[in-house]
């Protein structure tokens, strides 16, 4: 049995590297900070030029038609490089949830948009604070009200999906009259919030929407697991990298064995999360009925290892990790909102209790 990715997905990982690492300098983070940019336009054009936008949107909407590993090594990508793009919002939820749960009408209006990159789709889950997934919004006739939010990269987004009372989804446009936007403040600036506020707005609602939540909430986990990894692995590299530059009483910072032990075992968790993002992707494709714990599994190792490479990568750095002029704020700033976006460490770990077998009948 080969527990390797293919030649195919590593090809395709070493070309998204390749990108991002020449379109995503930490100076050019910085300047769409200063700007007050929302996003990296330019550089979401090029992923659409690159075909990376359509991974696994079908063939038939213009798409690649791959699957959730593929997805994946692109994603552990955007996360190594703290790209400032909209791929979560966009591509793994919202353009999955259309896959899943839209109509052959919506799917055939939307999916291309989607995948060349013309148009920007948000996922409306929460509704204030509160669960992770929640209603706080009707669809009566049509029309549609109530709030969502935080919603992650709503201010640029064309389409949202929304998440209803009662568990099911909707899709509604978002330049129309009856949908108001409002910024949020957030830590990580450069993946803005909003919450939209639906006031009679025309929406259609997604025949497969209430069949279709928690495998999109398990999609969703899984992926945000290879970006925390991605993202994690720069923390180390960042790390090594100035502990092996700094010198300190005459001798490198990395010479000294209490050093090598937080470098060591940032290291052990990022593998150990990685190999758990392996299987959630590979239970999404060939093993649906195991995906619910793969995910959740994912998703808490993920959280555990970022959150460890972060700090730790600050402590390496001392003082001038905490500076604007550093580049560590950029992964822990990303590494607090990835902890609780999708919801936080309690609600996965009892979605991984409930997936255990007899877990039903324990709590019965």
């Amino acid at each position: 049995m080969n527990f390797d990715l293919s030649d195919e997905q590593k090809m395709l990982g070493e070309q998204a590297r390749a990108l991002l690492a020449d379109r995503t300098p930490f100076d050019r983070l910085r300047g769409l900070i200063d700007s007050g940019s929302e996003w990296d336009e330019p550089l979401w054009r090029a992923l659409g030029e690159m075909g990376f936008l359509g991974v696994t949107i079908p063939e038939e909407h213009g798409g690649l038609g791959l699957g959730a590993l593929d997805l994946g090594v692109i994603m552990e990508a955007l996360g190594r490089a703290n790209a400032a793009v909209p791929f979560m919002s966009s591509i793994v939820l919202g353009a999955e949830a259309i896959r899943l749960a839209g109509s052959e009408a919506q799917k055939a209006a939307w999916l291309p948009k989607l995948a060349s990159g013309e148009a920007v789709a948000a996922f409306g889950h929460a509704a204030g604070p509160g669960p992770a997934f929640a209603g706080g919004a009707k669809l009566d006739g049509g029309k549609l009200s109530g709030s969502k939010g935080p919603v992650a990269d709503a201010g640029i987004a064309h389409v949202a999906v929304v998440l209803l009372d009662g568990g099911g989804l909707a899709l509604a446009d978002l330049d129309q009259a009856g949908v108001t936007r409002t910024k949020l403040g957030g830590f990580d600036q450069l993946r803005p919030h909003y919450r939209l506020d639906f006031d009679g707005a025309a929406a259609e609602a997604m025949p497969g929407g209430s069949t279709a939540v928690e495998r999109l909430i398990d999609h969703g986990a899984v992926q945000a697991a290879f970006e925390a990894v991605g993202a994690a692995e720069a923390c180390l590299h960042m790390a090594r990298d100035y502990a092996m530059e700094r010198q300190i009483f005459g001798r490198p910072l990395a010479g000294y064995q209490a050093i090598k032990h937080k470098l060591a075992d940032i290291a052990v968790a990022t593998e150990l999360a990685r190999s758990n993002a392996y299987y959630g992707g590979w239970a999404a494709e060939s093993a649906p009925g195991g995906l619910p714990a793969a995910a959740a599994a994912a998703r808490l190792s993920a959280i555990k290892c970022f959150e460890m490479a972060a700090r730790e990568n600050l402590q390496v750095h001392g003082g001038i990790g905490y500076t604007f002029e550093a580049n560590c704020h950029f992964y822990y700033r990303r590494e607090r909102l990835l902890a609780v976006h999708l919801g936080g460490r309690g609600y996965w770990a009892d979605r991984l209790l409930k997936a255990q077998p007899g877990s039903q009948a324990k709590a019965a």
